[in-house]
């Protein structure tokens, strides 16, 4: 692994490692925060719409668990896509910059809402990451072409083998 992604990840899951920590430990004091989305995010998992303290407890779970999977470099793309699915609900919830009334408070929310949308981003990036491997994709176009390119090999040994009356 390449000392970036050695410092990068761990550096991009710091942040879904103390924050799934604190909402495992203390997931009443996130629960007014999560009231907006939860009973959205909870019928979608079939989950009860109405608890929303254990829907932050699972999501810190989830976001502690994959946090620690991506900064030690296992199932890192895997890691990466699952905070990205956690992050979006949490920043919709935590963030809501549109329904401040107060200048400073809505530039404050702003700020922490971009901050996360800066995050998904990184987590973008690193669930792309194939390390400079070839991706999946191109290794499969790769071996059709080779497979069509053999497949039209045979084919013209097979016309040039066969006696064809002329």
């Amino acid at each position: 692994m390449a000392i970036t992604r050695k410092i990068a990840r761990p550096m991009l899951a710091s942040m879904f490692v103390t924050g799934g920590i604190d909402a495992v430990r203390e997931p009443e004091s996130k629960q007014h925060i999560a009231e907006p989305v939860a009973p959205k995010v909870a019928g979608s998992l079939g989950l009860p719409a109405d608890d929303t303290v254990l829907l932050v407890k699972i999501n810190g779970a989830v976001q502690l668990g994959a946090g620690l999977l991506l900064a030690t470099g296992r199932l890192p793309r895997l890691a990466a896509v699952t905070l990205a699915v956690s992050l979006v609900p949490t920043t919709l919830a935590g963030h809501r910059f549109w329904e401040e009334d107060d200048e400073t408070a809505r530039n404050g929310q702003k700020v922490h809402f971009l901050k996360n949308v800066s995050m998904l981003g990184g987590l973008v990036l690193a669930a792309t990451d194939t390390e400079g491997r070839p991706s999946l994709a191109w290794r499969a176009r790769r071996a059709a072409q080779r497979a069509q390119r053999s497949a039209q090999r045979a084919q013209e040994r097979a016309q040039e083998s066969l006696p064809l009356g002329s």
